[in-house]
């Protein structure tokens, strides 16, 4: 029986990269089709089908806002929907690269300038191991879709030191770990960025963070659950909800996969603030979410000033009850009620009811 061809096709105007590329998916295993066109990418891609494309992002030499690679991408979808796309630029935008993910299909993005050989070829294993290139692959594309890939980007803003906390990152794909750092930093965060459960724990035990963004699905993870139907709880980034959650850090999830029992048991189990679908991610919402949840984590550290008791009764003045409901519901006379309430105003820092409930977490969103 002859063993099956599979098809790579790289669309690239520059003959150097055309010939890196070309390189780099032969010894992977690929058969190569290599053009410099759009046009030519349709005719390829009408031609046979291909588990794979290498797109750039600019098709003309000439011409640095040609955008063409985009429309390479759509018609790998219309034409060619069960190829994976990696889209490579020389430049990108925040709002380019999310759209090159979300709008266009592209499997993620590279960019030329932090291209290394080693990441590459783990990239294209990635990307074809999720590739549904046949009917066997359905049951894993039920458990595992959009694959997420570790590439190695590296964003400037790294290293920068902003004034509204620090926010620990933890995604092992390079290309939306550099979305995420560069959304986070100029909304004015400090941003501490890594791929790796372990990376991300030693973050949370050496810094203060006032949130954190975290991807379900890691890189070590990723292998056992391609392998083997692994619980949900035990995936890393599952683990590592649990630990931002015992640090009291509110936690965003950004993440490609996950069925809505998954979804739910994250909400319920690891009280996450909220949860965003990379396949529809929209910045506006998720720097919304950043803010609310970083806002709701300063209120947080404002009331741990208050003790047990204390904190019981500013959450019942906090949900509009009075002095008589409130010494009803905790069975305490109304005098200690006004006692407690004495010592949560000077501590907070408040002259009335309305200012101290507008300090609840629940107000502040």
């Amino acid at each position: 029986m002859s063993v099956p061809v599979n098809y790579a096709l790289v669309v690239e105007d520059d003959r150097s990269w055309q010939q890196i590329l070309a390189e780099i998916l032969s010894d992977s295993g690929l058969s190569v089709e290599t053009v410099g066109n759009l046009e030519d990418a349709i005719f390829e891609l009408k031609k046979k089908p291909h588990r794979l494309a290498v797109v750039d992002l600019s098709l003309s030499p000439n011409d640095h806002n040609n955008l063409d690679g985009l429309k390479v991408l759509e018609a790998v979808r219309k034409l060619d929907p069960n190829c994976q796309a990696i889209l490579l630029t020389g430049f990108a935008t925040v709002e380019l690269a999310v759209s090159a993910i979300t709008d266009h299909g592209a499997f993620t993005f590279l960019r030329k300038e932090s291209f290394h050989r080693g990441q590459f070829k783990e990239l294209v294993y990635r990307a074809l191991a999720s590739a549904p290139h046949s009917s066997t692959s359905d049951e894993m594309q039920n458990t595992v879709t959009h694959q997420e890939i570790k590439v190695g980007i590296e964003h400037p803003s790294a290293k920068k030191e902003n004034g509204k906390g620090k926010v620990l990152v933890v995604e092992d794909d390079a290309g939306w770990r550099s979305i995420l750092q560069e959304l986070l930093s100029d909304a004015g965060y400090d941003v501490r960025a890594c791929c790796s459960y372990g990376e991300g724990l030693g973050y949370l035990r050496r810094e203060k963070m006032v949130l954190a963004v975290v991807d379900l699905l890691l890189h070590n993870s990723m292998s056992t659950l391609w392998e083997q139907h692994t619980p949900s709880e035990d995936l890393e980034g599952y683990q590592l909800l649990a630990s931002t959650r015992a640090s009291g850090v509110p936690t965003i999830v950004v993440s490609g996969v996950a069925s809505p029992e998954e979804i739910k048991r994250a909400y319920a189990e690891q009280s996450i603030y909220a949860y965003m679908e990379k396949q529809a991610f929209d910045r506006v919402s998720f720097l919304k979410f950043v803010e609310e949840a970083s806002r709701s984590n300063l209120a947080l550290n404002e009331l741990s000033v208050l003790t047990e008791r204390e904190r019981e009764v500013f959450d019942l003045l906090a949900q509009g009850m009075t002095n008589k409901e409130i010494a009803e519901r905790l069975v305490i006379t109304t005098n200690t009620v006004k006692r407690h309430l004495k010592s949560v105003f000077e501590k907070l820092d408040v002259h009335t009811r309305s200012a101290a409930a507008a300090k609840s977490p629940g107000k502040l969103v």
